[in-house]
């Protein structure tokens, strides 16, 4: 009933078709209305239209769950916006293209009233007059440029909103509400001038000076308006002042102007400074260099000195010189513009916004930069970017691994028939092994891609970790080398979890030779395991772990560290610090794949100099643990194994059906070809056809594998099946092929593989 509800409050699955939406309620009025007829049809009529209706109903049923399911990625990407809109000061507010609210923050739903499932020009009525035509005008700016930004004018105030374009038509909404006298505290004289140089609003310190509340710029400026930056006439109580004037920001025909008495400190009796201003300020010489900096730019930009730092050493980013930006902003008419910059701290990674303006000082060209810290921007705008790209990376990788391995099945196959044909002292013999080696080489990069995007075929089983890793010691000890000394430690009372063992064996091996490669000096590596219970969910990295019992797995060593800004991308796809050709950087977004596939977390700790540590989430599992059948005697070398029977081959590449029918036949098989699913169901309707296996690819055009297999085996229940492919998402789904009988043989595969797979079903 829950999943029911969320589906209809969801507003990005209220504009689904309606006959989806209505679909169950047709199926339930249909019933409804067929009750009072029970009394007066005949039982065979009131039967047959009895079981008509529960069969709409559950027709009905299946589409909504249908659409539940394909919906389920855009419930997953929404919590994690929520999260991040959470932690916003201001009401924020992820909204679809029609305007209806996904998710809000509390801020948003104490002060403005909205709420998942309304629409968020309701909760705007009671500030804006027409709200509607603000945002429709804000998201059309967001839809082509990718943002948006205006301080909207009301009677009482203005309230700047914002608007950012996060991908799928969803829009994230930002309004600072507390802009009402967001200037009254400030101690320095601003203005806030409207269309026609009307003032909208005028600060406590600008009253004081003035001695009034003018309704014009005109009536403060003793003569016509100048230029920002020059000295100006300001017409005060006392009366006129020098001064001059700075903008602090703009939006359409508003702007928020710094009216600074040049003798400040002393006249004007309002004991503020430079140092005081409330937004980052930095004065700069066209060659960059820092003249002056107040309190707020030197706690945004760190540690600076005045008249010997230079901007250029300390923001970098734009995709030419800073230098040449400088000097385009200090030409006379250069139009001033904002421009996003990262900041180079050692500490942590800080973008700002800068704006500049030409100003002139004692007949000096002056730039006057007003900062704005955008890191909580521009990280929310990297974190979908990269949700993006991975979504795209994990896309390509199934489309690559299909097609991919149909190609390098048939190369490695053909090669191991040219090798039945060839001994070792054959000339080319040599060659045809490097082939085979290189296309295995090729496969496993391919299988990184798979696992790193979570569409890899798994075999999950109840594992006790202290068995995997004991069984895994021997490898490791080997593999870290004589220099690196490896250590366990273990829980005693550790529980099992529920993993593919060998993708769980591919996970330690990756950590620990990257913990190997960060100690080149040699070191000590700790594998530790805990058994450890989450009373309430924690959020670390983008991701949220839930309240359970969980098995953690660390991976410490004592190397040289990850430095802060290249931690969070270790996960990433090809990232790596090594030199070219040390590394592909595929492993550990590898083990990030596994990992998730497998339900847990993974998060990493680094400090440069002192070490790492990688700590793993797995769920502990509470399914019993199966008792394994004891293993049969099989022969020590399988190759020479000769069997019988025929074998249905279905396989829309004609190079990989052909190898595998040339392949079965050297083995004795009777082997009958189909190159698609239709093709193999015309097949056997002949009756006196003996079949004893299906071997059949999953995706194909048409019918796919597990379709035409289960209509075949409604007839001939007893054939055994092999599913081969190199990427299996989408037709069987996450719980695997639910086909009796059957095996899975993933792509590539050698030709000792298929035939041993084939033998190993028909007997």
């Amino acid at each position: 009933m829950s999943d029911t509800a969320d589906f209809y409050s969801d507003p990005k699955l209220r504009n689904s078709p309606s006959g989806l939406r209505l679909a169950p309620l047709v199926a339930i009025g249909v019933l409804l209305s067929l009750l009072p007829l029970a009394e007066i049809i005949p039982q065979a009529w009131n039967l047959g239209l009895v079981v008509a209706g529960v069969s709409l109903l559950a027709a009905s049923l299946l589409v909504v769950a249908r659409a539940l399911i394909s919906d389920d990625s855009v419930r997953r990407e929404l919590r994690v916006m929520e999260v991040f809109a959470e932690e916003e000061l201001y009401p924020c507010a992820i909204a679809n293209a029609q305007g209806d609210v996904l998710i809000c923050n509390s801020h948003a739903r104490a002060q403005l009233h909205v709420f998942p499932g309304n629409r968020l020009d309701e909760g705007l009525k009671s500030i804006f007059a027409n709200p509607s035509a603000i945002l429709l005008r804000l998201q059309s700016l967001a839809e082509i440029h990718g943002r948006a930004r205006e301080d909207v004018v009301t009677l009482e105030t203005t309230v700047p909103i914002s608007v950012l374009g996060v991908g799928k038509n969803f829009f994230f909404w930002r309004f600072h509400l507390d802009g009402t006298g967001q200037w009254d505290a400030v101690p320095v004289p601003i203005l806030t001038e409207g269309r026609n140089g009307a003032l909208l609003r005028i600060n406590g310190a600008a009253e004081q000076i003035l001695g009034q509340r003018p309704d014009n710029l005109a009536q403060v400026l003793t003569g016509a308006q100048p230029e920002l930056g020059e000295v100006v006439q300001v017409q005060t109580a006392q009366g006129p002042i020098p001064a001059t004037m700075a903008e602090l920001s703009r939006s359409g025909t508003t702007r928020d102007l710094l009216v600074l008495p040049l003798d400040r400190a002393q006249e004007s009796g309002i004991g503020a400074s430079f140092v005081d201003l409330p937004v980052p300020v930095m004065t700069l010489s066209p060659d960059g260099s820092i003249l002056e900096a107040n309190r707020l730019a030197t706690r945004l930009v760190g540690n600076i000195e005045p008249g010997e730092s230079n901007v250029v050493h300390i923001m970098h980013g734009l995709g030419y010189p800073v230098l040449d930006w400088l000097t385009l902003a200090s030409n006379e008419g250069a139009v001033s513009r904002s421009e996003f910059l990262r900041l180079t701290r050692e500490d942590r990674e800080i973008f700002v916004q800068v704006t500049l303006k030409r100003v002139l000082s004692e007949g000096e060209v002056r730039l006057i930069a007003v900062l704005n810290d955008a890191t909580e921007l521009k990280t929310l705008e990297a974190q979908f970017v990269q949700g993006q790209k991975m979504q795209a990376v994990g896309q390509l990788a199934g489309g690559v691994a299909h097609d991919f391995n149909n190609l390098l099945t048939a190369i490695s196959g053909h090669c191991d028939l040219l090798l039945l044909r060839h001994d070792q002292n054959d000339p080319d013999y040599g060659d045809l092994v490097q082939i085979n080696q290189n296309a295995n080489r090729a496969a496993a990069l391919v299988s990184q891609l798979l696992a790193f995007s979570r569409k890899q075929t798994l075999q999950p089983e109840i594992l006790d970790l202290r068995d995997t890793i004991s069984d895994l010691i021997h490898l490791l000890n080997r593999l870290v080398g004589e220099k690196v000394k490896l250590t366990l430690s273990h829980d005693p009372v550790l529980k099992a979890v529920r993993a593919d063992k060998r993708q769980l064996e591919q996970v330690l091996m990756n950590l620990v030779v990257n913990a190997r490669d960060a100690m080149p000096e040699g070191g000590e590596v700790r594998i530790e395991t805990e058994v450890v219970v989450l009373t309430e969910r924690f959020t670390r990295d983008r991701a949220t772990v839930q309240p359970g019992e969980y098995v953690t797995v660390k991976v410490i060593d004592s190397g040289t560290g990850i430095a802060p800004d290249k931690l969070q991308k270790v996960f990433e796809p090809f990232f790596t610090t090594k030199r070219t050709g040390e590394g592909t950087g595929l492993g550990l977004s590898t083990v990030y794949g596994i990992v998730k596939q497998t339900g847990g977390f993974i998060f990493v700790d680094s400090i440069q100099g002192r070490g790492t540590e990688f700590i793993m989430y797995l769920p502990v599992s509470t399914a019993p643990k199966k008792t394994e059948a004891a293993p049969t005697q099989s022969p020590e070398n399988p190759t020479v194994r000769q069997g019988e029977g025929v074998v249905l081959l279905v396989e829309d590449e004609a190079p990989v059906r052909a190898f595998a029918t040339r392949a079965l036949r050297l083995k004795g098989y009777t082997v009958l070809e189909a190159d698609s699913g239709e093709e193999a169901l015309r097949l056997l309707e002949d009756g006196t056809l003996n079949v004893d296996a299906f071997v059949t690819d999953v995706v194909m055009p048409g019918l796919d594998g597990p379709t035409w297999v289960r209509m075949a085996k409604q007839n001939r229940p007893d054939v055994r099946v092999i599913f081969m492919s190199g990427y299996t998402e989408g037709a069987f789904g996450d719980s695997g092929p639910e086909i009796s009988d059957s095996t899975f043989l993933p792509k590539p595969f050698s030709l000792n593989q298929l035939t041993e797979a084939v033998f190993q079903q028909i007997n």
